[in-house]
């Protein structure tokens, strides 16, 4: 059951946190309501064929996830473009994506980032989260904190069930305060619809490259970092090919870029999703059904968030990931070869830098790369 609740969760906060951004995006291309729905409705049915079919396969929560980096991106950057052109970036993103899981080059690449430095970045991408909890308490007093409340009384009773009794008392309090207005709620199925691609070279080089790089850098190194750090060794090329796969022939619906996550993950490969790892996968299929359900109903789950206030959504984010930011704080800072560049990773990555359309997670790995370097060079000089 909990790691059932785990799944949900993670559905919840990753469609809570950067539906919006999606949406504009589509809107940046031209896209009606329709249109839009056809999106979400390829990116949950790719989410829920990747999450379902990797975790059983891989007996690991394996969560994928829509790029919310590459959405911003696109916000941005399709002003301009038709929604034919945008659709040819998609698929030249993709297909780039599936050359680097199929020759290898990513699950090299993977084995070269050394755990404290891969567990500060991910603390780094998280760190903001456990933040907004408070910053929302200030907003909404009586909510978050009765959901504070149940988080640490729950963490001392039923561990395992955490997750479920905050998000129980938030919508409770939430209903109960009149916070939430439900009568506008409608129940509709998204339609698929098919987009002829159009080609345009300058549209390929100046957003079909940096979404697939934002891409690899923000969601697929920390969506590795999130499974390694959580004692999954499950390997990286294939979950590479898997993801670029689906985006590929989901791209023509609407489907701009799926790969692993990170953010979302985190809840359901920690001990909140089970105490026994084994069992951890059963939140990956959890996660995948309700991709597929929110998928079909991708315009009554939009309104749906939308009726219950932001600090809500905030504070069970946050909330959620306290013991994964706890569990990579410790991990980056152990080995002390590694710790200060660890706290290069983790600032770095904590600061939001954002240089040439790349985020602040590729950045922080660089910089602590660079540390550790540089640290080496200098003892090896001094013993000399």
């Amino acid at each position: 059951m909990s790691a059932v609740v785990a799944g949900f969760v993670a559905v919840l906060v990753g469609f809570a946190s950067s539906v919006a951004i999606v949406l504009q995006a589509a809107n940046a291309a031209g896209a009606d309501d329709a249109i839009t729905a056809s999106w979400l409705l390829a990116l949950g049915i790719g989410m829920a064929v990747s999450c379902i079919g990797l975790s059983w396969y891989y007996k690991a929560p394996i969560i994928t996830a829509w790029s919310t980096p590459g959405a911003a991106l696109l916000a941005t950057s399709l002003q301009g473009l038709s929604l034919n052109q945008a659709i040819g970036v998609f698929i030249f993103a993709a297909a780039l994506g599936l050359l680097i899981g199929i020759s290898g080059w990513f699950d090299k690449l993977s084995r070269l980032l050394p755990l404290p430095l891969a567990s500060a970045m991910l603390a780094g991408i998280l760190l903001q989260f456990g933040l907004d909890v408070f910053t929302a308490l200030q907003q909404q007093q009586l909510l978050v904190g009765l959901m504070l409340l149940s988080y640490l009384l729950a963490k001392g009773l039923a561990p395992r069930y955490t997750i479920l009794w905050v998000l129980v008392v938030g919508v409770m309090v939430a209903l109960l305060q009149g916070d939430t207005d439900l009568s506008t709620i409608q129940f509709s199925m998204a339609t698929p619809i098919f987009i002829q691609p159009e080609w345009s070279l300058s549209a390929l080089l100046g957003v079909g490259l940096p979404l697939l790089l934002v891409t690899m850098a923000s969601q697929n190194i920390p969506g590795i970092a999130v499974l390694r750090t959580s004692g999954f060794n499950t390997p990286a090329s294939p979950l590479i090919t898997t993801t670029s796969f689906l985006t590929l022939i989901l791209a023509p619906f609407g489907a701009f870029s799926l790969n692993l996550a990170a953010i979302t993950a985190a809840i359901c490969t920690g001990e909140e999703a089970d105490p026994e790892p084994a069992k951890r996968y059963i939140a990956g299929i959890a996660a995948g059904i309700c991709y597929l359900m929110a998928g079909l109903f991708s315009a009554t789950i939009v309104a749906l968030f939308a009726a219950f206030p932001s600090e809500f959504i905030t504070a069970l984010a946050g909330l959620a990931l306290f013991s994964t930011i706890a569990v990579n704080l410790a991990n980056a800072t152990a080995n002390e070869h590694y710790r200060e560049a660890a706290v290069v990773t983790l600032l770095v990555t904590a600061s939001g830098l954002q240089l040439f359309g790349i985020s602040s997670a590729f950045w922080g790995i660089i910089g602590g790369g660079l540390t550790v370097l540089l640290i080496n060079k200098t003892r090896a000089k001094t013993k000399c």
